[in-house]
């Protein structure tokens, strides 16, 4: 995944860009976390790899790939290698859990195969197995809309847990959930990662949780990146920076010890590109 000089607007038919001349390299297999302010310009960044917006200027390759270079059915193959989980799952209110989860495995099914799901899902197992992995076994057969909004959240997790994408994309995952089932859910989704060779790019507002768990930290302020490196290295008073005093979106750090007691832009986007 290769970005030079990437100016991109957050939706479609906007033309007020918010990444500024974002320039950024991730290898196969590695796991990075993008945290910044509220449009500070991390889901944009998301939807610009996932190719549900176009670049303004600069270019964008992914699998040696130029996406906007090939024709729309090519581009479109290209997007079965990418599966995007927004932060809130885009999950039909009457649909079964299992048929919800199932749908991270569409873009490599036949048609065929995809419209048996929808009836008999044979997979069911490895639903289980995903959900499983996130304290939701018992939510299988259930429909969406008897699920909380952190459980929704999970099956989203969970679909992008049996997606065969080589990149996955991850928005705020932890929003809605507990502490206790944030640890668990950043744990299981970095290792299956690990595990299956996945790239994976996710965006959180839990910096605590970035810095602690992942091995490399971009940062974004006003749609530019203020760093790049090792997530153990980004340190309070660089946060500090990062966010402001006065944001509402900055973490909650010990103060200083020199200073004891111290909107969507137009258009329509995807909202998950895995089904």
């Amino acid at each position: 995944m290769v970005l030079q000089g990437v100016v991109a607007a957050a939706a479609p038919l906007s033309a007020t860009p918010v990444l500024q001349a974002v320039t950024l390299t991730l290898a196969a297999g590695e796991q990075l976390a993008v945290i910044g302010a509220s449009g500070s310009g991390k889901t944009t960044l998301l939807h610009a790899l996932a190719m549900a917006v176009r670049p303004q200027q600069g270019r964008l390759l992914l699998f040696g790939q130029e996406p906007w270079a090939l024709s729309s059915g090519a581009r479109q193959r290209l997007r079965g290698q990418v599966c995007l989980a927004p932060q809130v799952p885009p999950l039909p209110p009457r649909q079964r859990v299992v048929t919800a989860v199932l749908a991270g495995r569409l873009p490599q099914q036949s048609l065929w195969a995809s419209l048996r799901t929808l009836w008999h899902p044979r997979e069911a197992a490895l639903a289980q197995q995903a959900l499983a992995a996130l304290d939701l076994a018992h939510t299988l057969w259930q429909r969406v809309d008897r699920l909380s909004g952190g459980e929704r959240q999970r099956v989203g997790l969970a679909r992008l847990l049996v997606s065969d994408a080589a990149l996955w994309l991850v928005d705020e995952p932890l929003s809605a959930l507990d502490p206790v089932r944030s640890e668990l859910a950043i744990v299981e989704l970095m290792a299956a990662a690990r595990a299956a060779g996945r790239t994976l790019v996710c965006t959180l507002h839990q910096v605590e949780v970035a810095r602690r768990r992942f091995p490399r930290i971009v940062a974004l302020r006003e749609g530019r990146i203020v760093y790049d490196g090792p997530g153990s290295a980004l340190d309070d008073a660089q946060v500090r920076a990062l966010y402001g005093s006065d944001s509402p979106d900055a973490p909650a750090l010990p103060p200083e010890a020199d200073a004891p007691g111290d909107a969507p832009a137009p258009g329509r986007l995807p909202q998950a590109m895995c089904r």
